[in-house]
């Protein structure tokens, strides 16, 4: 079992950054793939970041590249999602997710993620 906690959202203003963590416990950190999610109210979840469970392969969302950075620190257990030059449209839940796959990469649909954390609130204000 896995449990996932995000931490650092909040209300900021547009052009503002926030940096969310995920604080894993349960299983092994290092050797799974990981990734980020948003959902924005009325909308379906979609993924904004992810990445390998080294840390040496990443993928973003054509909506937050060059302001988003996804990365790890697998000694300490955490995802990290620094958002820089935040826009009113970034405002949802953001929620990490873990993949279980044995080769440690990650993927790109909300269904090939086996853990969940609660979500943290994302607010952008023009």
């Amino acid at each position: 079992q896995v449990q996932l906690v995000e931490s650092g959202g909040g209300l900021v203003q547009a052009g503002g950054s926030l940096r969310l963590s995920c604080a894993a416990s349960g299983r092994t950190f290092g050797g799974y793939g990981m990734a980020w999610f948003r959902q924005a109210p009325g909308k379906g979840r979609n993924i904004v970041a992810a990445i390998n469970s080294s840390g040496g392969s990443t993928y973003y969302a054509d909506s937050v590249k060059g302001r988003f950075t996804i990365s790890r620190d697998n000694a300490k257990n955490t995802l990290y999602l620094q958002m820089n030059s935040l826009k009113p449209e970034d405002t949802a839940v953001f929620y990490c997710a873990l993949r279980l796959s044995y080769y440690g990469d990650y993927a790109r649909q909300e269904n090939d993620y086996r853990y969940w954390g609660q979500g943290t609130q994302v607010t952008v204000s023009s």
